[in-house]
């Protein structure tokens, strides 16, 4: 009986064993897994050979009520030779017409949007989801975009008197979307200087909600 015990704790103990270096390798994969996608994403918006520095591990989390959520927003920062060249942001259009549209904005050190992609959404498919790069050119529209280009009040869909495109039966996605991104510029008119003096070490330091500030 305790022989039969002894090899049922055994074995328990190589299953657990198992199942833990599974977990831990799988853990891994999939972490790389999602390193990689993002790497790729922000290279469809941002050149990697216009930086050279580490933009997955040069970061800064920052709140602002113009990023579209209440939720600490990575930022990653772009440099040439410690000469700052952009930041792309995670950033929330929070009123889509079926919730949040999440959002990969470039935007360069002179203001000038370096591209757009949409991370993730739940729009209507064969409606709204022409934002997606691979159903339509639609986020295209964006690039080289800044404050004043075009001017403020241009800055909406063409049904509302602006400059964007909507789309037949939705208009409510693409001007989330546009209200969303000129946001982020001016979050980011607002606090360029700030964004590439501060390092990680030193914001850890600082409450989120002052951090932008």
């Amino acid at each position: 009986m305790f022989r039969i015990a002894l090899l049922l704790g055994l074995f328990s103990i190589i299953g657990i064993g198992l199942v833990t270096i599974t977990e831990h390798f799988t853990q891994r994969k999939i972490k790389s897994n999602e390193q990689a996608a993002l790497r790729q994403s922000i290279e469809a918006i941002l050149p990697a050979n216009s930086y050279n520095n580490s933009i997955l591990t040069d970061t800064l989390q920052v709140t602002d009520p113009l990023l579209g959520t209440k939720d600490p927003v990575t930022i990653y920062r772009a440099r040439q030779d410690n000469r700052p060249i952009a930041v792309v942001l995670t950033s929330i259009a929070p009123d889509g017409y079926n919730g949040a549209i999440q959002l990969l904005i470039g935007i360069g050190y002179d203001g000038k949007l370096t591209g757009v992609r949409v991370m993730s959404h739940h729009e209507t498919p064969g409606l709204g989801d022409k934002i997606e790069i691979g159903k339509s050119n639609w986020i295209l529209a964006f690039n080289d975009r800044s404050l004043h280009n075009p001017m403020l009040s241009n800055w909406k869909v063409k049904k509302d008197g602006g400059t964007f495109d909507q789309f037949t039966g939705a208009t409510i996605t693409p001007r989330a979307i546009v209200s969303a991104i000129y946001n982020c510029l001016q979050y980011f008119k607002n606090h360029r200087e700030f964004l590439f003096s501060q390092n990680e070490e030193n914001l850890n330091a600082i409450p989120y909600e002052l951090r932008s500030n």
